[in-house]
């Protein structure tokens, strides 16, 4: 019996389509908005409002890539593709690999800036993450420092990742940037 919107041999389904988008839009959106606020005077109107956005999103992000996780270990992806490669068939399931342990690593070391000084992480109002690891000499600056580096490196390989697929598209001329953008 098949799940709808479920993966299946030839194509990613509508639920992984929609999930790595959605978690796409808020990477780079969340490194944009990072990048600015942190350029902000005190007296500015977003000075407070720019980390509490970044914060919920990121969360969003947390909760988005476990449903990704999750998802997958369920089951149901496409095959690779014959035409690809043996190396890269190797480097795409590395570049896989450390974009998800880059996505889990740049959440908890924002989850240790924000939880430095003991409080929660307070989500949109809606709920609140406990602080479990505080009061370390100089956390909220060494994980911020941390932060920027992942976060940094996490933008990069999904740049190199898209560029990846656009080869595939465009040189290659295979299916492996469609499976990712319908479901027809």
């Amino acid at each position: 019996m098949s799940i709808r919107g479920r993966s299946n041999s030839e194509r990613w389904g509508w639920v992984a389509i929609s999930l790595h988008w959605l978690s796409a839009l808020l990477v780079f959106g969340l490194f944009g908005l990072g990048l600015w606020m942190t350029s902000l005077g005190f007296y500015h109107p977003w000075y407070h409002d720019g980390p509490d956005l970044h914060r919920g999103l990121g969360v969003l992000l947390l909760l988005l890539t476990l449903a990704r996780l999750a998802w997958r270990a369920m089951g149901g992806r496409p095959d690779e593709l014959a035409e690809h490669q043996w190396w890269e068939r190797l480097a795409a399931r590395w570049m896989h690999r450390a974009l998800y342990l880059l996505l889990l690593a740049v959440m908890v070391s924002g989850y240790l800036i924000t939880t430095a000084d003991g409080r929660a992480l307070e989500v949109f109002g809606l709920f609140s993450i406990p602080a479990t690891l505080s009061g370390l000499d100089q956390q909220e600056d060494i994980a911020g420092a941390v932060h920027l580096v992942l976060a940094s490196t996490l933008v990069a390989l999904a740049l190199m990742h898209a560029g990846a697929a656009l080869k595939h598209h465009l040189i290659d001329k295979d299916k492996t940037l469609i499976r990712m953008l319908c479901r027809s």
